[in-house]
């Protein structure tokens, strides 16, 4: 977890400031992934220790995967490290021209195949239901989620077993009533979603 931390300050992920999230809160924190993954050997070493519980939890017989599935778009450079680690298929759901998520680009999953989601962030968990919801319709099977970064509220539950590299607490709060706007602090929006 520590490890997983310094990389990303290493790499300019770990922003500071008063964020517009897409969920439509406001946060004093906001992770940039991509900053991270722009380096392969930092994205392998970010991910490095929960493939390990992964596989360890496979040899165990906990855990059973066949693909992993990244939600567009911070989840694509995740399911793919995490595939190349796992020696699995990855790919990604998107949105498509009504705004669903959906499988596209001639990927397909089959009845009863094992999942693994991949995401960059998990906040809030809509990006990953979303894409459980894809699959699932389509008789895949989601076996459990990853992240290299948890940063949920308290009370924001994960509905699959969860593999994060690491787990941050950040401010986080309604329009209405953010902290940061009182002081004045301009609003960022820095994510993908529209």
């Amino acid at each position: 977890m520590e490890e997983t931390l310094a990389l990303l300050e290493a790499s300019g992920a770990m922003l500071e400031g008063h964020f517009l999230l897409s969920s439509g809160h406001h946060a004093d924190r906001y992770f940039q992934c991509a900053r991270l993954l722009q380096y392969p050997a930092r994205a392998a070493a970010a991910l490095a220790p929960i493939v390990e519980q992964m596989k360890a939890d496979i040899k165990a017989g906990i855990l059973e995967l066949d693909a992993v599935v990244g939600p567009a778009l911070g989840g694509i450079l995740v399911a793919y490290e995490l595939g190349r680690q796992l020696g699995l298929p990855g790919f990604f759901t998107e949105r498509d021209e009504q705004g669903l998520m959906s499988l596209r680009r001639g990927f397909e999953v089959t009845k009863g195949m094992r999942i693994l989601i991949a995401e960059d962030v998990i906040t809030t968990t809509k990006s990953s239901a979303e894409c459980a919801n894809v699959l699932e319709a389509q008789g895949a099977v989601v076996s459990a989620l990853a992240c290299i970064v948890d940063r949920r509220a308290a009370g924001v539950s994960v509905s699959y077993p969860l593999y994060a590299a690491c787990q941050v607490d950040v401010a986080n709060w309604e329009a209405t009533s953010c902290e940061l706007c009182k002081k004045g602090i301009p609003l960022i929006k820095p994510g993908s979603r529209k």
